[in-house]
Order: structure tokens, then sequence, then C-alpha cells
């Protein structure tokens, strides 16, 4: 029996912790250098009930993407092969995605309508992503709930924004 691994194994814990990390922890600088210098413009909009303070903001996010490099490092583990795992990979990326436009949509254009716009699907991805990781693996899949009832409360702040706003 070899030692040498081959492109059939699953990545070691180190290649695969560096994998999940990198891309989650791009989206979170890419949402805070968009968010960051339009806090001052957010800070004079009215704002629906139950919005927190700022200061909840940045605490709450990096809970969240340490929660989605867990859950993105546990499907990456995974035996390349394994059915559904390639699809849930591109599903996490897309939502990813969407997750780092929506600051730029909101914070950078200042349009609670074009955050709108973004944070609508990247809660569908986000649900998607649940459902994919969940049938992969469910610790990962349960990982990513955190995330999804934030969005979800996100999608409430921002509609009230929008309405209030307009």
């Amino acid at each position: 029996m070899s030692s040498s691994t081959s492109l059939w194994d699953p990545p070691s814990r180190l290649v695969a912790g560096v994998v999940a990390a990198a891309p989650v922890l791009a989206a979170a600088l890419l949402g805070s250098f968009a968010t960051t210098p339009n806090i001052p413009w957010y800070e004079t909009l009215a704002k629906p009930p139950l919005t927190p303070p700022n200061w909840v903001f940045g605490p709450a996010w990096t809970a969240l993407y340490i929660l989605m490099a867990y859950a993105f490092y546990r499907v990456l583990r995974l035996e390349p092969a394994t059915l559904g795992r390639r699809a849930a990979i591109m599903t996490f990326f897309a939502q990813l995605v969407l997750n780092a436009s929506w600051s730029f949509a909101f914070f950078s254009a200042r349009s609670p309508q074009l955050g709108l716009v973004v944070i609508l699907p990247m809660a569908a991805l986000l649900v998607a992503t649940i459902v994919l990781f969940w049938r992969l693996d469910r610790v990962a899949g349960y990982s990513l709930a955190p995330t999804a009832f934030w969005v979800a409360f996100a999608t409430y702040l921002n509609a009230g924004i929008f309405i209030l706003n307009r």
C-alpha cells in the first residue's frame, strides 16, 4: 500500500482548512471594505424596529463567518467523488459571492433597493447550501443555520430601511 496521496483523496486537514478559510475571509474583508466607510451614511437612515446597535454586526458576522468556514471545511474533507459534494461546493461559493456583493450593493452603492435585489437570491442560495451540506454532513448543514437566521433578519432590516427611506 502506497503512502502517497492522489487527487481522489480528501484534502489534508491543513489544506482543507486553508481552502475553507480563504474565500470566507476574502468575503468578510471585501464586505468590511464596502461597509466601513459608509457607516456614517447608514447612521442617517430611518431603521425598522428591532434594529440592533451598530456594534452588534461585527461580532455577529465574525461568528457567522467562522461557522461558514467550519461547515465548508467539513464538506471539503469528504471524498472528492462523494455524490453531491461538487454541487454543494458550487452553491456555497455562489451564496458567498452574493454575501460579499450585498455590502457593495447596500453600502457602497448606498442603495437599500439594490441590497434587496442581492439579499433575496443570497438567502435562497444559503438555504439551498444548507440542504446540500446537510445531505453530505449534518454538522456542516446545521453550522450554516445561524447564518440563515441572521440573513432572514438582515432581509427584514434591509426591507424596512428600503420602505422607510424611499
